[in-house]
């Protein structure tokens, strides 16, 4: 048995033996670069501590990922498709973990968010590989049961990422969440030479760079407005982004009407199927990501979870994902995936206006439900919806679709971080400042609790080591009247951050239960529009009708002959 795999799909005779163990591979390869971000929420407040981080640092920390990976996915993929699909998945990985490397090492915000931008890169071209390899690898007959895999090992790898970092951090610093990365992505790369066949177009001409180009611009500048506007303020940087985005994206769609050979036919978006499909991932991911974002905050925040245990508490949306995976192979080849579908968003619609119950006194098991419902809608919905987008396109853009599915997912999940993001934190601070309007606060300190829901907590904590200190003051007082001063402000010091820390607590949840109110009324009527758009059973996708078309007209010149 030869040590590396070199004989392409194409040229084998029956279904390609060992590609089982490739979607291994292939997932395993999906699962870190998930888990890249999903680790960080936990992560993120030690690394916060330990660094002075500002909350602009933290969120370019966090986005700095975001911009490179949604940007450059379209172009990458073409670039695979053309040279090596194969290749552009071990070049990934090898950058994607240098880039954790240089994460572990950072002393600084600069050098993390440039090591998170390098790993941006390094997932750009990792993501549309995996689906491109996985659609090249198995045969039409058993890619939906192979993209039901990899749909789930995305959603294990959302509630998987807090729990490996919550571990780590038991008894490492917060650079472990980068470091874990290398030996997962070193054993990938091995798997990926030894078990997945090489594959790339066989056809596939000139790579169309200028549009490739002005993908890049418009998805990046598009991305980066998302990040910048809700979060720091619609000026300059914001506006200027918004208008280099819509100027590239016109100059994009243009170009490829007129290209021959276009990075990406945009004519594709009239077809239902994938102009749904592509809706449904954004649409769904808005909601998911935005939920996710909030969730985390709530158990760790609100009801005092460590990472580890945040982790653990995430652990039924993971499993809910595998159910839901399973009744989609189930249902899908039997009322086809317009009910599919809808289905799977009717769920994500119903887990969020659960989460509009959330107030001052819930608990874990309030948020139970809602995860499971959310998982088992995230198995039902994404799987139908990737293989359509996989369908869609000839076997020369695999590398393409996987990549525009990919984008649709990172646009909705970076529109639901920022907005649903922007509306709880906007939510939070009215609420916390009616709350805490008579608590006698400085207006600085409480401007301060209102930032966010860990600042707010840390002011109450503040109040609380005041009061300790006084008590403690007291008591080595040998002047009864001064003693007897000192424990009345002590007490009611104690008091305020008893009250404070409450208000902070109810104030959160109201906004909690706020934000799911506007994410399930979006997510609703965005189920109204997929369940138009997507076609009723037993409507072939267009590669497909293109393949039997082109076998009729050979047929047809055969019988001629």
């Amino acid at each position: 048995m030869r040590l590396v795999m070199n004989e392409p799909v194409e040229g084998m005779e029956g279904p390609y033996r060992r590609r089982w163990w490739a979607l291994l591979v292939l997932c395993l390869s999906l699962l870190i670069i998930v888990m890249a971000n999903t680790a960080l929420t936990v992560a993120a407040p030690a690394m916060t501590e330990d660094l002075g981080l500002s909350s602009a640092d933290l969120q370019w920390v966090i986005d700095g990922y975001t911009v490179p990976y949604a940007a450059l996915m379209l172009l990458l993929g073409a670039i695979g498709d053309k040279y090596s699909r194969r290749g552009a998945l071990v070049l990934g990985l090898v950058v994607f973990a240098g880039g954790a490397v240089s994460g572990y090492l950072a002393d600084s915000s600069s050098a993390v968010i440039a090591a998170r931008a390098v790993m941006g890169v390094g997932a750009a071209l990792i993501m549309p590989a995996t689906l491109s390899l996985l659609a090249a690898t198995f045969p039409r007959a058993e890619r939906a049961k192979a993209i039901t895999l990899w749909t789930a090992t995305a959603g294990l790898a959302i509630a998987a990422g807090p729990l490996v970092a919550g571990a780590l951090l038991e008894n490492h610093g917060w650079s472990s969440s980068f470091l874990i990365n290398v030996p997962v992505a070193a054993v990938a790369i091995v798997g990926a030479l030894v078990l997945v066949p090489p594959s790339k177009a066989g056809h596939h001409d000139r790579i169309d760079h200028v549009g490739g180009l002005l993908s890049v611009v418009w998805i990046g500048a598009l991305v980066y407005m998302i990040i910048e506007g809700p979060h720091f303020g619609w000026g300059p940087k914001a506006i200027g982004a918004a208008v280099v985005a819509a100027v590239a994206l016109l100059a994009f769609v243009l170009w490829e009407l007129r290209h021959p050979h276009p990075v990406l036919d945009v004519r594709r978006f009239t077809d239902r199927r994938f102009a749904g499909s592509n809706l449904a991932v954004a649409l769904f991911f808005l909601a998911v990501f935005g939920a996710f974002y909030y969730l985390t905050q709530h158990l760790q925040f609100v009801l005092g979870h460590d990472a580890l245990d945040t982790g653990l508490r995430m652990l039924p949306l993971a499993g809910a994902v595998f159910v839901g995976s399973a009744l989609t192979a189930y249902l899908t080849p039997r009322v086809g995936m317009r009910w599919t579908v809808t289905a799977g968003m009717v769920g994500g619609t119903a887990a969020l206006a659960l989460l509009t119950q959330v107030d001052s006194t819930s608990s874990y098991g309030d948020f139970v439900a809602p995860l499971v419902v959310l998982g088992v809608a995230i198995g039902l919905a994404l799987s139908p919806c990737t293989d359509a987008i996989m369908g869609a396109l000839p076997e020369s853009e695999l590398g393409v679709g996987g990549a525009v599915n990919d984008t649709s997912l990172e646009l909705g999940g970076s529109l639901g971080i920022a907005i649903l993001g922007s509306l709880l934190g906007t939510s939070y601070s009215d609420h916390l400042g009616d709350a805490a309007s008579g608590s006698g606060l400085p207006a600085g300190t409480l401007a301060t609790a209102q930032d966010s829901v860990g600042a707010g907590y840390a002011v109450a904590q503040g109040v609380a080591d005041k009061a300790r200190q006084l008590g403690e003051q007291a008591a080595q007082t040998t002047d009864p009247q001064q003693a007897a001063q000192l424990r009345a402000q002590a007490a009611q010091l104690a008091e305020n951050a008893r009250n404070m820390a409450d208000s902070v607590g109810s104030s959160f949840a109201d906004a909690v239960a706020h934000t799911s109110l506007v994410g399930a009324v979006v997510l609703g009527v965005g189920t109204v529009l997929v369940a138009v758009l997507l076609p009723g059973k037993g409507t072939p996708a267009p590669a497909e009708a293109e393949a039997e078309e082109g076998a009729g007209r050979e047929r047809e010149r055969s019988e001629v002959r």
